[in-house]
């Protein structure tokens, strides 16, 4: 990635501030000091997070569930060089109280199986790559409901993504941080949705290190599809991530303000063993311009930030 010089910190809108601040009241330090990026090193969200509760007694937790997947993926663009990968994945999921909790862990390239543009664990690359994304519930926090029509549910929200890249220039540390809500869709449909506000840190050298710098909108729908005699399920889980504000194109024309990530998730499970299959669609990933000319050191090539993605993942619930 080019290295640029690091712009003064933009201050941040007056209504996400305050929020930040009563916030900063009810978490630990530890939950607010680290933040997370999208950009070419990023494996991006987990891929099989499920809206069913643990069965008692089948798992170490009645509430925090827990599997360790291995996924291999294809021509994933959140960078401008699509990347192949096998790589291996802790994820985690729960709700205790008032706090919601989503997350993975990778060690990426663990096989070290992957295309020239992909470094991971033995190769000088990344080795942990990681997003959290807890919620904390407004309503709890208050006593007593707050919905409003649709709304059924407020949260405080936050996603943090930390690339722990071999060094400065490939590492990316953000938070997302703002309000969260689930929507009562009348359905068999489980529909949730977020708004952040994003402070960048470390982003593989980028201009927009250490500043806020834009927006996501973030919707997560949860399909229960059938259930088997063989004690299996199937669910279909997709999220979107729109977003939009960045100043990253403003010094660099093969960047873009907004960039667009739709998932499409077909989880296959039982007790304990899970396979996924899935399909994301890139649309200028990690604020890459489609088709513009590059060159990182190593020869011109152009862009590729959109199009489809895949993986598929085998697992172990527990």
């Amino acid at each position: 990635m080019h290295a640029t010089s690091r712009p003064t910190a933009r201050s941040y809108p007056r209504s996400v501030s305050l929020l930040l601040g009563i916030v900063t009241g009810l978490l630990s330090p530890a939950l607010l000091a680290q933040p997370a990026t999208q950009d070419e090193s990023a494996q991006g969200e987990g891929l099989s997070k499920d809206v069913q509760p643990a069965k008692p007694g089948a798992y170490l937790s009645d509430w925090y569930n827990q599997d360790l997947m291995l996924i291999g993926s294809k021509d994933i663009s959140f960078g401008p060089r699509p990347a192949d990968d096998v790589y291996l994945e802790y994820e985690y999921f729960g709700r205790k109280g008032p706090f919601e909790l989503y997350g993975y862990i990778d060690l990426p390239k663990i096989l070290n199986i992957g295309n020239s543009h992909d470094k991971g664990v033995w190769d000088h690359g990344s080795p942990l790559f990681m997003e959290h994304e807890p919620r904390i519930s407004i309503d709890y926090l208050a006593g007593r409901s707050l919905a409003i029509g649709p709304i059924k549910e407020w949260y405080v929200a936050f996603d943090w993504i930390y690339d722990h890249g071999s060094r400065t220039a490939n590492r990316a540390n953000t938070l997302y941080s703002g309000l969260g809500t689930d929507i009562d869709t009348h359905s068999r449909v489980n529909l949730s949705a977020n708004f952040y506000g994003r402070y960048q840190w470390e982003n593989y050298g980028a201009s927009n290190e250490y500043s806020w710098d834009g927006y996501r909108a973030q919707l997560k729908y949860i399909v229960p599809i059938d259930k088997f005699s063989n004690g299996a399920s199937l669910t279909y889980i997709g999220f979107t991530n729109f977003d939009f504000g960045s100043d990253l194109h403003k010094d660099n024309p093969a960047r873009t303000a907004n960039a667009t990530v739709a998932t499409n998730v077909l989880l296959y499970s039982f007790t304990h063993l899970r396979f996924t299959l899935v399909g994301r669609y890139f649309h200028n990933g990690g604020n890459w311009e489609d088709g513009s000319v590059l060159n990182f050191g190593d020869g011109e090539f152009r862009a590729r930030s959109n199009g489809w993605g895949y993986y598929a993942g085998v697992g172990y619930q527990f």
